[in-house]
């Protein structure tokens, strides 16, 4: 029996009476004494029959201090009890070499003798980031050892976690369940790999065996076998290991910790993982199946009277009137995009109030880009799970705040000729579309502190967040990071190779030296090019020279005939201490470019394996959408204006930047999904209300009736000014926001109309 069960059996009533009248009976027993008796007397044993004395004694002294009942005097003092450590930490391991089949025999030790134990202890205190900690209920320790080079790592179980809401939802089990099975789960509450050993797969090497011994050696001593094993990964650790030994990611913590109410923010958030040992507990426990995580659709729960509430209803605020704070704000700003809270219609004097409350929170920890962007993330990562292929697009652009000198904590971000220095932020972000450009949400909006940020700084910070993304999917989710030139940099490379979850797809800057002798483009480009392939080049509008943008010229329309290459390629390490990095090189060149313009010459570097024509061209596919990241920039500053935000300081502007981030991938999504999808039912993006102004504007002006997505993103189109010719492309987003702003205004007149009519109707009856 569990020992919270055993408190919870003599909380009740006739156990508690019975309780009282057994420590009257005892007299001047001991404490030890005691918990004999009461242990005999209710029948609690461990399933090999021993009396849980240790478990006893501890709830008795909790019902002592809850003053429930009054035990006898401690006879004895209780000992401090140190931990038994070594003199001097063990010697570090010398020489492990990097190949796993090269490290000869490795021996799992079972910690029983003292001596051990002290090795344990002293590894973990000296070399494991987290130290010591004390282990609750049942416990079994390893070390790893191999007799050519010593100790190399060590794992330690203990009790698992009283209440985990993202493991107990997945378990499906009821509370009377949890308490009286919880010490079949188990807790890896310490894995430590020796900073000196840098084999490849060593770690989940033992983890595996580690616990397919487990089992076993937890029946030996305690007398059943654990169902699960359930560990933390903290911020900063990617959890390949964990994955590559079948640990299964359920999600996150909310940062409690055991320490309760009184102290909520004792931990971190941590990510949450479980192994299975016994693959049959559901059957055992009689609870049904469920899946890990959910999924949605890319346009599911996104209709303009719910979608606020389900994109930042789930945003971790540490206070729920903050949350509805975010939710009722993020409603009415997305109503008028670009324009202020107060010029909506729903908005009253307490939604203004709120919004600037909100927005001007004292608490900088409370109210953070990532905690408001935290809910969507979460959704985000739904959408992405349904897909087989997820682009995580990354860029970066300066945001010019420049009218606002006064406005606290801005950045320099570009000087003219004279010297003059332009303020505002940088905006470094990532979204995550479908393998074919349909935006499944904003996973990361980061901005530079007030100190100065190397550019590789942004990148790597920011692949670190996909990387913590995908310990939310399956292996079935294949999740590329999608970078432009800037992103060309071996530290990028070879975190990659490092993380290895999430692969990486970089157009390349540099012809850099590979060594002997030869350069990127000669070595790519040596050879008759393996195929041909077309590349789809959009518009642009010449841009003349400015303070901060270099000018360039205007650029046509047009399909370019590419000649195709492709071959493996190895990076030389420009760090010290670091290793060569291997990956695929992808080249197009365009064969009779326009004589008035540059034709294409574009190099890729990407993580996975390109070994034919059809993956070379499926490169090139996945690249050309990483212009859905400008797409997003242009709508987040023209569409919903967020350089013209008037709060007077940088941590306000990241606040709104943030909400209207989502904002902003919303007109995207809508103005992409009736392409996507153009039979899916209208009711997916729009109200009630809205399709009934909709469908009177179609029947007035002589439009289809708005009987789908398609059609009804085509009206909405027509009120921003989309001509519909015969010729013209489908409406980009810059129509879609200013046709929704119109749609607002037009539902708001046709609602008020209809009601209005019908009062009349009603009287004259």
């Amino acid at each position: 029996m569990a020992q919270n069960l055993i408190l919870q059996t003599l909380k009740g009533q006739q156990e508690r009476d019975r309780l009282i009248r057994l420590i009257a009976d005892a007299g001047d027993e001991s404490r030890a004494a005691l918990s004999r008796r009461v242990c005999d007397a209710f029948g609690f044993r461990d399933a090999r029959g021993r009396l849980q004395t240790a478990g006893c004694q501890k709830a008795l002294r909790g019902l002592e201090a809850a003053g429930v009942v009054t035990l006898p005097a401690p006879q004895v003092e209780a000992p401090e009890r140190d931990p038994v450590l070594l003199e001097a930490p063990p010697a570090p391991p010398v020489g492990v070499p990097s190949r796993l089949a090269d490290l000869g025999p490795v021996e799992l030790v079972l910690v029983k003798r003292r001596a051990e134990r002290a090795i344990w202890n002293s590894l973990i205190a000296h070399e494991h980031p987290q130290g010591m900690t004390t282990f609750a209920g049942c416990q079994v320790r390893y070390l790893v050892h191999a007799p050519a080079f010593g100790y190399l790592a060590a794992a330690g179980f203990s009790a698992a976690a009283l209440k985990l809401a993202a493991r107990d939802r997945w378990m499906a089990w009821s509370e009377a369940q949890r308490s009286a099975h919880l010490e079949r789960v188990i807790g890896l509450s310490r894995f430590l790999v020796r900073p000196g050993v840098a084999c490849r797969h060593f770690a989940s090497h033992v983890l595996g065996r580690v616990l397919r011994r487990l089992p076993a050696d937890f029946e030996g001593r305690y007398g059943f076998r654990p169902w699960l094993v359930e560990t933390f990964v903290s911020r900063g650790w990617s959890g390949t290991s964990l994955r590559a030994a079948n640990f299964l990611c359920l999600g996150r913590t909310t940062g409690r910790g055991r320490q309760g109410r009184g102290k909520r923010d004792a931990q971190a958030v941590r990510t949450v993982y479980i192994y299975e040992i016994d693959g049959s507990w559901r059957r055992r426990l009689g609870v049904p199946w469920v899946a890990h995580a959910p999924v949605l659709e890319p346009g599911e729960g996104l209709d303009s009277e719910h979608w606020a509430h389900n994109e930042f209803g789930g945003s971790r605020m540490g206070d729920r009137r903050l949350t509805a704070r975010l939710v009722r704000s993020a409603g009415l700003l997305a109503q008028y995009p670009g324009q202020a809270v107060c010029g909506n219609d729903r908005c009253d004097s307490a939604a203004v109030t709120g919004y600037y409350r909100f927005i001007e929170h004292p608490s900088d920890e409370a109210v953070t880009v990532e905690s408001i962007l935290s809910g969507h993330r979460e959704r985000c990562i739904q959408r992405m799970r349904g897909q087989g292929t997820v682009l995580a697009l990354m860029d970066g652009t300066d945001l010019n705040f420049a009218t606002r000198p006064g406005c606290d904590g801005l950045q320099v971000i570009g000087s003219n000729q004279t010297g003059a220095k332009t303020l505002g932020l940088h905006l470094h972000a990532t979204l995550a579309v479908t393998g074919r450009g349909l935006p499944l949400g904003v996973l990361r909006c980061g901005f530079d502190g007030r100190e100065a940020v190397k550019k590789s700084r942004r990148w790597l910070d920011g692949y670190d967040d996909i990387a913590a993304a995908a310990d939310g999917l399956t292996r079935r989710t294949r999740l590329i990071a999608v970078c432009d030139r800037e992103a060309d940099f071996y530290e990028l490379f070879d975190r990659q190779r490092r993380a290895g979850r999430v692969e990486i797809l970089v157009r390349a800057k540099h012809d850099r030296a590979l060594g002997a002798g030869e350069k990127l483009w000669a070595k790519l480009g040596k050879g008759p090019p393996v195929g041909h392939v077309e590349v789809e080049i959009e518009r642009l509008t010449e841009r003349r020279k400015s303070s901060r943008k270099k000018a360039r010229p205007a650029r046509r329309k047009r399909t370019a005939l590419c000649e195709l290459r492709f071959r493996r390629l190895t990076l030389p390490a420009t760090v010290p201490d670091a290793e060569a990095v291997a990956v695929w090189g992808v080249r197009i060149v365009e064969v009779h470019p326009p004589e008035d313009e540059d034709g294409v010459s574009w190099t890729l570097l990407t993580s996975l394996e390109v070994k034919t024509v059809e993956t070379a061209v499926e490169m090139i596919d996945f690249y050309l959408q990483r212009w859905r990241i400008e797409d997003f920039f242009r709508v987040l500053k023209s569409g919903c204006r967020v350089e013209h935000l008037a709060f007077h300081s940088a941590d306000r502007l990241q606040r709104a930047i943030a909400i209207n981030a989502v904002i902003a991938w919303r007109i995207m999504l809508m103005t992409l999904l009736g392409r996507e999808v153009p039979n899916c039912d209208a009711a997916l993006m729009f109200t009630d209300h809205e399709l009934a102004f909709l469908q009177d504007y179609a029947q007035k002006f002589g439009q289809k009736t708005p009987r789908d997505l398609a059609t009804t993103v085509r009206l909405v189109a027509l009120l921003g000014g989309y001509r519909a010719r015969k010729h013209d492309p489908d409406p980009g987003s810059q129509i879609m926001w200013r046709g929704y702003e119109r749609l607002s205004a037009a539902t708001l007149g046709h609602r008020i109309a209809t009601e209005a009519g019908s009062k009349v109707a009603v009287v004259t009856e």
